[in-house]
Parts: C-alpha cells; sequence; structure tokens
C-alpha cells in the first residue's frame, strides 16, 4: 500500500491496548478473570455518575451541547481557573491530537522521553510530525535536564507525563521549575497529569499553577482514572486561553455526549468516592511494594495507581502464564521494558490473588 500510504504510516505501530476481559475468558475457557492492566478505578464509577448517566441515556437522540457549557464552568470552579481556559475532548488523548494537529507543521520537531507514554510517539508520528526522543535516568525517571539541552530551534511542543506511565515516577515542583526556566517561550510544553489525585507527595505539584506565569504550559487530566470513568472517554486541558481558543477551532462539534458530560458533572460532586479510591490506591500500593519484592522484583517508585516491576525474566512467559490463571496484566516489552509487568492496582482481593498467581508461576 505504500504508494497510497505516507511513511510515516506506513511504519507506525499502534497502541496495543489491555487484553479485554471477555477475550481471555473466551479464549482460554475461563470464568472470574480480573483484570489489572490498564490502571482502572477498581471501584468502578461513582454511583452519583452512573444516576446521572442513566437519567442522560434518555436524551441520547439529542445531539449534545458542543461547548459543554455546564461541565465546562463546575471544572473551572473546580480549578479556579477561568471557563475560557478550560477544554474538553473526547479522553485527553483527543486533546494531545489537537494539541499536535493545531500547534505543529511538518517542519516542526516534538520532544519526547523515551520509554514513556507510547501515545505521545503514536500520535506524533501519525500526524507526520518528527520528534526526537531523550533517554530516562537511573531510576525509570525524566532526565529534564537532558530534555533542557536537547532543544532545538525547530523545536516546538514537549510531552512529560507526572507521574509518568508506565513507571509511576514522578519529579518535583524544584526540578520543574528549573526546567521551565530553559524552555523557550514559543515552545508548548505539555503537562500530563492523569495520575494526579493519586500522588501524595509534598514536593509534588501541578501545572495549572503554573500557565498564568507561562503561558506556553499545559496541563492534561482526566476522568478515567480517580473518576471511573474510562470507557465514557473525558478527558480536560487547562491552559492559557488564546490556546484554547485555537483548539475550539479544530476540534469538532458534539465530541463529547450527553452521558459524559453528564456522568462528568456528577462525578466531581462525589468526593467520597474521590476518598475511597485514593485510600485503596495507598493499600494497593503498599501491599504491591511489600509482596513483590518477594518475589524477586525490582519496583520503580510509584506514585500512580499501578507499579512497574522488573522480575528479571521475560515479561510475555510471566504474561501469558497469568492469563491461564485468570490475571491479565500489561507487559511491558514494547515499551522498552522486556522483563517488566505493569500491574494495576484492583480491590484488596484481587491484589492478593495477582500475587499469589505470580508466586505460583515463578515456582513452576
Amino acid at each position: 500500500m505504500r504508494p497510497l500510504v505516507p511513511p510515516y504510516i506506513e511504519t507506525l505501530k499502534p497502541y496495543v491496548p489491555g487484553k479485554p476481559i471477555e477475550e481471555t475468558e473466551r479464549e482460554y475457557g475461563l470464568t472470574g478473570v480480573i483484570k489489572l492492566a490498564s490502571n482502572e478505578n477498581p471501584l468502578g464509577p461513582s454511583p452519583k455518575a452512573i444516576e446521572a448517566m442513566r437519567v442522560a441515556s434518555q436524551k441520547v437522540h439529542l445531539y449534545p451541547d458542543a461547548s459543554s457549557y455546564s461541565l465546562v464552568r463546575r471544572l473551572a470552579e473546580h480549578l479556579g481557573v477561568k471557563p475560557e481556559e478550560v477544554v474538553l475532548g473526547c479522553g485527553s488523548n483527543e486533546i494531545i491530537e489537537l494539541l499536535i494537529r493545531t500547534f505543529t507543521t511538518p517542519e516542526d520537531e516534538v520532544l519526547l522521553c523515551k520509554g514513556s507514554f507510547p501515545a505521545y510517539r503514536i500520535s506524533v508520528q501519525a500526524h507526520g510530525r518528527p520528534f526526537a526522543e531523550v533517554p530516562m535516568r537511573e531510576g525509570y525517571r525524566y532526565d529534564l535536564e537532558a530534555m533542557a539541552k536537547a532543544i532545538n530551534p525547530r523545536t516546538r511542543m514537549i510531552f512529560i507525563a507526572n507521574p509518568d506511565n508506565p513507571t509511576g515516577t514522578t519529579f518535583g515542583r524544584q526540578e520543574w521549575e528549573a526546567f521551565l526556566a530553559k524552555v523557550p517561550e514559543q515552545v508548548l510544553v505539555v503537562h500530563d497529569e492523569a495520575y494526579f489525585e493519586f500522588v501524595d507527595w509534598p514536593d509534588y505539584f501541578s501545572a495549572v499553577e503554573y500557565f498564568r506565569k507561562h503561558p506556553n504550559v499545559v496541563a492534561l487530566r482526566t476522568f478515567s482514572k480517580i473518576y471511573g470513568l474510562a470507557g465514557l472517554r473525558l478527558g480536560y486541558g487547562v491552559m492559557d486561553a488564546r490556546l484554547v481558543a485555537y483548539l475550539q477551532r479544530t476540534r469538532m462539534p458534539f465530541n463529547l455526549t450527553i452521558p459524559a458530560q453528564m456522568g462528568g458533572l456528577a462525578a466531581l460532586e462525589d468526593t467520597e468516592h474521590v476518598r475511597r479510591t485514593r485510600e485503596l490506591n495507598s493499600d494497593g500500593l503498599r501491599y504491591y511494594q511489600t509482596e513483590l519484592p518477594k518475589l524477586g522484583a525490582k519496583l520503580a517508585e510509584s506514585h500512580a495507581n499501578f507499579v512497574l516491576a522488573d522480575f528479571g525474566r521475560p515479561a510475555m512467559e510471566l504474561y501469558e502464564k497469568l492469563l491461564r490463571k485468570g490475571v491479565i496484566v500489561r507487559p511491558m516489552a514494547g515499551n522498552g521494558y522486556p522483563t517488566s509487568l505493569r500491574i494495576s492496582v484492583g480491590t484488596r482481593e484481587e491484589n492478593v490473588r495477582c500475587v499469589t498467581a505470580l508466586r505460583e508461576v515463578l515456582a513452576s
């Protein structure tokens, strides 16, 4: 198909999502499979969001509010920003696509961190934009100093995940401010903080605190993780109002469904659900950090709702054996970690079942 397809699409390796429960049960003849592969909320969505979506479903014969008026204003109030500084997307992935489409050209270059969230690279390549990747430093951490040095006259955009996915590592305010001081004002810095609500570390920060002083800074967040609405596809960006205005030119109308808008509104109000999710996650991280090293795993220091565990043996082999025991995790060979699994925090029972299955397959 090369005559019809541009080379950057021909060579593009698509994103590989976590294996669905239904597919695993069908393929292996199992029931009761658990999925700890996609960093989803084990408590599910907020009961308030479920009820709001049930009511909203009665209006799906109508087109949704193209401006998401109510949700934008409630989010702005929640964040302490102006409505015109908020843009909503069908997942934060759509905003990543919009940023690339709106603010870069094929002559520009995008700067990435090697081994970080692969969706950045996939989206950049899908738009035919050249990119450069800077390796992580020791401990699976972003090397912001090296990234600053890698900026050149063609650099137009930088993607940063903090906390990172798939490593779970993060960096603090001092590193961030030192980095920003070296970034030219014409270079957009996209700070993806999808796991922001899980972080319990005094030195952590949000880019929402910085975009007014640094108009080239963009903060990305999502309702997929802490709010348990991954299946709705609802994300948002906070940035200078002038940037939002340009994104509104390239954003397709009706990109958010009525249930997504109403579910998001209700989820924001359910602070108890967020508290319970955060508490469950903290307990799960502590459990993994205690039990997985007993099985010989080396863990990255996670501030998210998952761990990256290096078992020192082929990850795909472990992954396949765990599937046969009804446990879905995520092998990270495709991300450059051939002996590591990314394991999401589940319920207490799911975490114990995962560790038990790992103990059995490692001993076999």
